[in-house]
C-alpha cells in the first residue's frame, strides 16, 4: 500500500509489524505496553466516538499534554476523519494559551494531568468555541477522554462504514495539523500543515534511519512540537518501538530500564550531559582524573573516516575500553544513534561522542517545512561535522543574494492560519519558502547554517556580526548555561549571561568565596574576574569585530516558564532585551 496520509501509517504498521510493545509509557513505576492490534482498536473506536459525539471534518480539537501512548491515540483518531488536530507546549504562558485556542478555535481540548488542568480551566472558560474539555489522568470533576473510546465501541456498527468512506474521501493535500510556532518575536503563528507535507518528510527522513524494526528508542521532547511528531510517525512507518520517558527528570534512568536503541534531542540537553560529565571528571582522584582527561582530549581531535591514522585509533580504542564504555553504559548501553535538531550542533560534541561510539547525527528544518530540509547521514562519505548534511530527497534548496536559505518541496507548509498577508512574505510566488536562515554549501554538497537573517546585525562601524555563532562558542564554557550577544548599531559587541549556577555555585565553594543569593553573587569581583577570564579565553578564536569587549552577568536562569527561552531552548531575543534593557544601556553609556 502507500502511504500518502498520516493515518495510513496505521494501517501499513498492522500489516508489516506485529508487536506487543508497538507503544509504552510509564504508569505508577510500572511500563504499560500496547500492541499494534491494541495501537488500531484505540484509534479506530476514538474516531467512532467523535462521529458519536457530532464531529466533523474541519472541527479543530486541541491537545496539551506530556508524551505519551494516548497522544498518539486521539491523533490517529482525529486524523482519520479529518479533524485537525491543534497540539500545545504545556509549558508556555496564560497569554500564549489564550491566542492559541482563541486564534484556532478549537472545539474541544483535551489535557494530560491535573496540575495543567487547573491551569488551564479558568482561561477555557473564557473561550466560548470550546464546548467540551477531556483529560488523559482520571480528574475529578474532569471528563475523561476514554469516555470518548467507550460511546465508540458503543457504536461501532453505526459508524465503521462510515470511518472507511471519510478516510478514503481525505486527501493528501488535506490539512492535518496546526502547529503554533514558539514565537520567539512576538506572537505565535499557526503553520498549516497537510498530510503530503508530513509524510513526504517521514518517507525522505526513513531512508537515512539506521534502526529497523527490532530496534527501540526512548521519546522525551515534546510531541506537540513537528520535529518529535514526524519521527514519531517515522519510528512507526520503520516498525520500531517508542516508549515514552516519564519527564525530562527521569530520563538517565529510563534510558538505563529500556536501553534504548536511540532519541531524539536537542543540542542544549547534549551540552548539559557533556557538562554533567565533566563535571564528574574533575572530581575524580587524581590517575583517575588524568586518565579521563586523557580520553576527552583525544575524543575531541576525532576524525571521521579513520582520518587520524592507526595510532589515533589504537590510542582511542583503549579510551573506549577504559573511559568511553561508562558513557554508553549511562545511556543504556545500546544507544546506536542520537538524531540532534532544533538549533545549532557544537561540533565539538559531534566529534567526542563519535569517538565514544555514540553517533550524532545532526538535520536542519522549520516547522514550516514539516520540518526536516537537510541531514547528515550515518555512515561516511555523507556526513560533516560543522554542517546539516545533504539535502533531503524530493526537497529543492537553493542559497539566495543575500544567502538566505530558500526551499522548495512537497514539506513546505500549506501557509499560516489566517493570515496570506504573512505567507505571502515567507513563501515567494515562484513556491520558494524563504527560512529565514543565512547558510553555504561546502563542497556544493553539505549545507551549513551560519545565522539567523533577522538575528544578525551592524555595528556603528558597519560590521556585520552574527550573534548565534558566537554565543555558541561561549556555551562551551563549563561556566555559562546562555549568553546573548548585543551590540546593534553600537561601537563594540557585548554580552548579558545567564552562568550555570550549580557549577558557580561548587566553583566559589572551592574558592572559599561565600555569598547569600544569585545578585550578591554575580557582583562579586572575583566571580567577575573568573568570567572576565572565559571571555578572553573564548574571544582568541573569534575576529576582532565579533569579540566580546564588555558583559554583564545576570543572576537569573533563563528558562521556557519564565519566558527568556522558547519550548524549543532558543533565545526569545525580543523578550530578554526589554527585560535587561537597562542592563545593556549601561554597557554602553558607561563607555
Amino acid at each position: 500500500m502507500n502511504v500518502t496520509r498520516t493515518f495510513d501509517i496505521l494501517e501499513w504498521y498492522q500489516n508489516n509489524f506485529t508487536k506487543d510493545d508497538a507503544l509504552a509509557g510509564k504508569v505508577k513505576g510500572e511500563w504499560i505496553k500496547y500492541s499494534t492490534q491494541q495501537y488500531v482498536e484505540y484509534s479506530n473506536n476514538f474516531s467512532y466516538g467523535l462521529l458519536a459525539l457530532g464531529f466533523k471534518k474541519g472541527d479543530k480539537i486541541a491537545t496539551v499534554s506530556n508524551n505519551r501512548p494516548e497522544w498518539n491515540f486521539v491523533d490517529m483518531g482525529m486524523a482519520q476523519i479529518g479533524i485537525v488536530h491543534i497540539p500545545i507546549y504545556p509549558t508556555i504562558s496564560e497569554e500564549d494559551y489564550m491566542h492559541i485556542l482563541k486564534h484556532s478555535e478549537a472545539k474541544s481540548i483535551i489535557i494530560s494531568d491535573k496540575l495543567l488542568y487547573y491551569k488551564l480551566k479558568p482561561i477555557i472558560d473564557k473561550i466560548p468555541t470550546i464546548q467540551d474539555l477531556y483529560t488523559f489522568d482520571e480528574i475529578n470533576g474532569a471528563k475523561n477522554w476514554f469516555e470518548i473510546v467507550e460511546r465508540g465501541k458503543q457504536n461501532f456498527n453505526k459508524y465503521k462504514d462510515v470511518l472507511e468512506k471519510l478516510k478514503n474521501e481525505i486527501k493528501p493535500g488535506d490539512m492535518v495539523s496546526i502547529i503554533y510556532t514558539s514565537g520567539t518575536t512576538g506572537s505565535s503563528k499557526g503553520v498549516m500543515l497537510s498530510h503530503k507535507n508530513i509524510v513526504s518528510n517521514v518517507i525522505a527522513t526513513a531512508e537515512l534511519q539506521p534502526l529497523n524494526s527490532s530496534h527501540k528508542i526512548l521519546s522525551f521532547l515534546p510531541l506537540c512540537h513537528i520535529y518529535e511528531r514526524m519521527l514519531n510517525y517515522q519510528y512507526q512507518y520503520l516498525g520500531i518501538s517508542i516508549y515514552y520517558a516519564e519527564s525530562t527528570d527521569t530520563i538517565v534512568d529510563n534510558m538505563k530500564e529500556i536501553k534504548p536503541d536511540g532519541f531524539t534531542t536537542v543540542p542544549r540537553l547534549l551540552e548539559k550531559v557533556y557538562d554533567k560529565i565533566i563535571v564528574k571528571g574533575k572530581e575524580l582522584p587524581f590517575i583517575k582524573k588524568a586518565l579521563f582527561f586523557w580520553a576527552v582530549n583525544l575524543g575531541l581531535k576525532y576524525k571521521l573516516n579513520r582520518e587520524n591514522g592507526w595510532w589515533y585509533e589504537f590510542k582511542l580504542k583503549i579510551a573506549n575500553k577504559l573511559i568511553f564504555s561508562k558513557w554508553r553504559q549511562a545511556l543504556g548501553g545500546n544507544v546506536k544513534v542520537i538524531v540532534s535538531g532544533g538549533a545549532a550542533l557544537q561540533p565539538r560534541l559531534e566529534k567526542i561522542f563519535w569517538a565514544a561510539r555514540i553517533p550524532i547525527v545532526e538535520g536542519y528544518g522549520l516547522t514550516e517545512t514539516s520540518p526536516v530540509i537537510a541531514s547528515n547521514h550515518y555512515t561516511y562519505p555523507d556526513i560533516r561535522f560543522g554542517t546539516v548534511g545533504l539535502v533531503l530527497n524530493g526537497i529543492e534548496v537553493k542559497i539566495d543574494e543575500d544567502g538566505e536559505i530558500l526551499c522548495k518541496g512537497h514539506n513546505v507548509m500549506l501557509g499560516y492560519y489566517k493570515d496570506p498577508e504573512y505567507t505571502k512574505q515567507v513563501i515567494d510566488s515562484e513556491g520558494w519558502l524563504h527560512t529565514g536562515d543565512i547558510g553555504i554549501f561546502e563542497d556544493n554538497k553539505f549545507l551549513k547554517i551560519t545565522d539567523r537573517k533577522k538575528e544578525i546585525f551592524k555595528t556603528s562601524y558597519g560590521k556585520y556580526v552574527a550573534p548565534q555563532v558566537i554565543e555558541n562558542k561561549f556555551k562551551e564554557s563549563l561556566f555559562i548555561e546562555q549568553t546573548m550577544v548585543c551590540g546593534e548599531n553600537e561601537k563594540f559587541v557585548s554580552a548579558l549571561i545567564s552562568p550555570n549556577f550549580p557549577f558557580l555555585h561548587d566553583w566559589c565553594f572551592i574558592k572559599k568565596i561565600k555569598f547569600h543569593n544569585n545578585k550578591q553573587l554575580i557582583q562579586n569581583p572575583d566571580v567577575i574576574a573568573r568570567y572576565q577570564k572565559e571571555i578572553y579565553n573564548y574571544n582568541k578564536s573569534l575576529g576582532q569585530t565579533e569579540q566580546i569587549k564588555k558583559f554583564r552577568l545576570v543572576p537569573d536562569e533563563w528558562r521556557v516558564e519564565t519566558g527568556e527561552l522558547s519550548p524549543t531552548l532558543k533565545l526569545k531575543r525580543k523578550f530578554i532585551a526589554e527585560k535587561y534593557k537597562e542592563l545593556v544601556e549601561q554597557i554602553y553609556r558607561e563607555s
